[in-house]
């Protein structure tokens, strides 16, 4: 950012010591960008000249701030709500935080709940109500990919490849890949990590899911939740069509 003197035309003299102390402009964006995140966290829906006036900042600086987090996804807009009659002119605009800026604030805590009524189900009713959730859980997930894959053909790997993009409409950053020993498909994101990695079941009835919306005996290799950078799932070259119930093989290759 520039100061005032260069923006009047005049030669500035800070001192060069003060000039090395100040904080690079990058460090002062996310600092200004930190309280107005903070300010709406706390305050809800806020106008720009409500967030200007309480952090200090002039409706210039406040908007570029607010038209930054916009594009970056982290706030929308909305018209304000005004009760009763209103003056003249367009509604003012006030800006919320969007889920995505809420979850990195840390403000939830959805993992530790799903944790605890796991824990619970697996006191109430052993590992098989666990597993029994497992299924029901991605039962949605794998009728919406099964929906996505009509037109995949019955060839595996080419159903692996028309998965991995339904996985990734789902958020799962999928991919499928052919290799000598067949194909493999590889997720780089897993929405239940740090749950799955307490209770496996979770892993256990996405690979069955895997496996017959491939349409063959598949092989996990590796998983987020147990410390591998990607969820990789093995496809042989000659399968045999998985029926329902049939084995799904989970074999570990990290350490």
């Amino acid at each position: 950012m520039k100061n005032v003197a260069a923006l009047s035309g005049q030669q500035p003299t800070v001192d060069a010591t003060v000039a090395a102390a100040a904080p690079a402009p990058a460090a002062t964006e996310v600092s200004t960008r930190g309280r107005v995140t903070q300010l709406l966290l706390e305050q809800g829906a806020t106008t720009a000249a409500q967030l200007g006036l309480a952090l200090g900042l002039s409706p210039a600086a406040i908007r570029r701030h607010l038209d930054a987090m916009l594009a970056d996804g982290d706030v929308f807009a909305r018209e304000q709500v005004v009760q009763g009659s209103r003056g003249r002119g367009r509604p003012a605009k006030v800006f919320l935080l969007t889920e995505a800026a809420r979850v990195r604030c840390g403000t939830h805590h959805y993992d530790n709940m799903a944790n605890a009524a796991l824990r619970w189900i697996a006191r109430s009713g052993g590992s098989d109500a666990v597993e029994a959730f497992a299924t029901e859980q991605v039962s949605a997930l794998e009728a919406r990919c099964r929906s996505a894959m009509e037109d995949a053909g019955d060839d595996p790997l080419a159903r692996a490849e028309a998965l991995a993009g339904a996985l990734t409409a789902e958020g799962y950053a999928a991919n499928a890949t052919t290799i000598a020993s067949g194909g493999q498909l590889c997720q780089h994101h897993c929405p239940v990590a740090h749950v799955a990695a307490e209770f496996p079941q979770l892993c256990e009835a996405e690979t069955a899911v895997i496996s017959r919306l491939v349409g063959t005996h598949v092989q996990r290799l590796a998983t987020i939740a147990h410390g591998d950078g990607v969820c990789t799932t093995h496809i042989p070259t000659q399968p045999t069509r998985a029926q329902s119930g049939n084995p799904v093989t989970t074999v570990r290759t990290d350490r």
